[in-house]
């Protein structure tokens, strides 16, 4: 497959990504203007399925989704993977998804700013008066040893940017947002549906240090996707 990467030969995306993660790069893919029409598939599956499984369960349990979500505060913008929003309680939960942390320095400098000024312009344009009474922004990162590694490695610096426990994030999974105070946590959650009612979807930052990975990385959480029919 890498010899007939390097002669030219088109490979699969699974292909590409194996290529790439063996050499320690990232993956980025441009369609041709003849074969986008042809793609139908999501261009980070994994970032997707991972997005699937917040939105579905939240939806589920009546609050408001919102994905993508833009803001801007004077000189700095971005945007917000998924945001779960209780109008009544006037909580909002904000989920940033990854599946691997290629540039810590950079995902925890967006990472803060979003923190510190999302939840106002959000509220400010969607009309909540007076704001949001309470927040919770919580990392949810890829259950595998690829994230755990950098996760055990870097441990002082993932706990100064998400330092809270993953109460507040485990109280809107369980339908009860909190409705004051400010928290950031950091979870691993697994894409796939367990065979067993018992196996954890997602465990906080604690547990990582114990947890058995669920994934060697991204292209094998790709793989188990695929032949799962969810990706």
């Amino acid at each position: 497959m890498v010899q007939g990467v390097e002669a030219g030969e088109p490979s699969s995306i699974e292909g590409y990504v194996r290529l790439a993660m063996a050499l320690g790069l990232t993956p980025r893919f441009t369609l041709l203007p003849e074969t986008a029409a042809r793609v139908h598939r999501d261009a980070d599956p994994v970032h997707a399925a991972m997005g699937e499984v917040e939105a579905t369960h939240l939806r589920s349990l009546r609050f408001e989704v919102r994905l993508d979500e833009p803001y801007q505060h004077y000189h700095f913008a971005g945007r917000g993977d998924m945001l779960g929003i209780d109008r009544e309680s006037r909580s909002l939960l904000h989920v940033e998804n990854r599946t691997r942390f290629p540039d810590i320095q950079a995902f925890a400098g967006a990472f803060s700013a979003k923190r510190a000024y999302m939840g106002a312009e959000v509220a400010k344009r969607l009309g909540i008066a007076g704001g949001f009474a309470s927040e919770t922004h919580v990392v949810v990162a890829l259950w595998s040893s690829e994230v755990l590694r950098t996760l055990r490695l870097r441990q002082s610096t993932f706990r100064a940017v998400c330092p809270d426990p993953p109460d507040a994030f485990a109280a809107w999974w369980q339908g009860r947002p909190p409705t004051t105070g400010s928290a950031s946590c950091l979870v691993i959650l697994d894409p796939l549906p367990g065979q067993r009612s018992s196996r954890r979807r997602w465990v906080g930052l604690d547990a990582m240090r114990t947890a058995e990975a669920r994934y060697r990385g991204y292209a094998d959480a790709l793989e188990a996707l695929r032949r799962s029919s969810l990706a």
